[in-house]
């Protein structure tokens, strides 16, 4: 079968295991998922094997993709912690949102329902297998998985280990589909299923996404870059400053929430502590003349720094006049995705929170804790920088849309 046979018969497969799980009680999703928690905790071994088979031979990846690749018992647990997690959540299939009866008396509610089937494309991160699982199970959705080439290995360990599970309790092995073959051209099939998936979440770098968002004819939710910034106003309190900044930056490069770009007030008074910390902890930094101007070892930051999602130990500096300048820096660089501020000003905090344009915005708080887990949604299929349907960590509620439900009592209409 050629790549397109492949995806329409897996489509097929999945239209009528999603019917399936549209209707499939809460007990029945969460035992499911614990199940394919257990079978991925009893396959460690293996799961471990493939992925230092896949680390091994990503000989062109980059530190900060390697890190986002590479699997060891704690993040194996941590991965079957969080399909447990989901299926802890509550179930966001059946949930009123609201009810209305209009003069026509027709009792009207809107009712969450399930998105149906979803495409998920994305690259390195195999644990992503298991979130979008058991996020899509959950939530009453068939999925298709297709991972990158570099972790395939470790994909497979994982889906083989997670449908086990499933299956074991009578769910559906089609409700968790993996795109086995390494053709790209089945990328290019999913895009164009229109009528056998109803979504498509790539989940990557920038090539990624683009390509999605250029060739789909599906609907596209969109996880994009994380160019974020984190604001050190002059009433920022210096130790808490310095903590969260180098938290921001360094806890993981490789991470999506990871700082990016660093605005200092020009009133801040500990602006040389500040760049020290940072450097002492193993940041690279180039900044503009005003942060060279700090330490001698900020070298001079390119155009395109600012723009840039570095995934690595290197940092944007910039000094800016005053929180209206920290604003026009990030709505001119920033990618939508998570942007911060530190400051003992709650006026100025408020003021902040409320003007950036970003899927998330903290206040006193690292961009690290950009994650569906940390919002207590137990984990995440990707963080959308879009404006439609969902935007931010994208958990059960972000998989699921609504139908209206009526119930008349004979009435026409005149």
């Amino acid at each position: 079968m050629d790549a397109a046979a492949i995806i329409a018969a897996m489509g097929a497969r999945a239209r009528t295991a999603a019917r399936e799980l549209a209707v499939c009680s809460t007990e029945a999703k969460r035992a499911g998922l614990r199940a394919a928690a257990a079978a991925i905790r009893n396959d460690v071994a293996n799961i471990t094997t493939a992925n230092e088979a896949d680390v091994a031979t990503a000989t062109s990846l980059n530190d900060a993709l390697i890190d986002r690749l590479r699997l060891d018992t704690d993040r194996i647990e941590a991965m079957a912690a969080g399909v447990d997690a989901v299926a802890a959540l509550d179930d966001p299939v059946g949930q009123v949102i609201d009810t209305r009866t209009p003069a026509n008396g027709i009792a009207l509610s809107r009712v969450r329902v399930p998105l149906g089937v979803i495409g998920m494309i994305y690259e390195s991160r195999p644990n992503v297998t298991a979130d979008a699982a058991a996020l899509a199970v959950m939530s009453g959705n068939a999925i298709i998985l297709r991972g990158g080439s570099e972790a395939s290995r470790s994909n497979a360990a994982i889906h083989a280990a997670f449908v086990r599970g499933l299956t074991e309790t009578g769910i559906s092995a089609d409700a968790a589909q993996r795109v086995e073959t390494a053709d790209r051209a089945a990328v290019g099939a999913m895009l164009t299923a229109n009528g056998l998936i109803d979504v498509i979440i790539p989940r990557g770098g920038k090539g990624l996404v683009a390509r999605v968002q250029t060739e789909a004819r599906v609907p596209v939710l969109a996880h994009l870059d994380g160019n974020n910034h984190l604001y050190v106003h002059a009433a920022a309190d210096p130790v808490m400053a310095q903590a969260i900044a180098v938290n921001a930056k360094l806890r993981r490069t490789g991470v999506c929430g990871s700082l990016e770009t660093l605005l200092i007030d020009r009133a801040y008074p500990a602006a040389l502590a500040l760049v020290a910390a940072l450097l002492g902890a193993g940041a690279i930094l180039r900044g503009d003349t005003a942060a060279q101007a700090l330490d001698p070892r900020v070298g001079l930051a390119s155009d395109s720094d600012w723009d840039s999602e570095f995934l690595a130990p290197d940092l944007a500096v910039a000094v800016v006049d005053d929180v209206d300048a920290a604003l026009q820096h990030i709505a001119r660089h920033g990618s939508g995705h998570t942007d911060a501020i530190v400051t003992e000003d709650r006026a100025v905090a408020e003021a902040f929170l409320a003007r950036v344009d970003s899927a998330i915005v903290l206040h006193n708080a690292s961009t690290q804790f950009a994650d569906g887990g940390e919002f207590g949604l137990g984990a995440e299929i990707g963080i959308a920088t879009g404006r439609l349907h969902a935007r931010g960590p994208v958990a059960l509620e972000g998989l699921t849309t609504y139908k209206w439900i009526g119930r008349g009592s004979g009435q026409v209409r005149l």
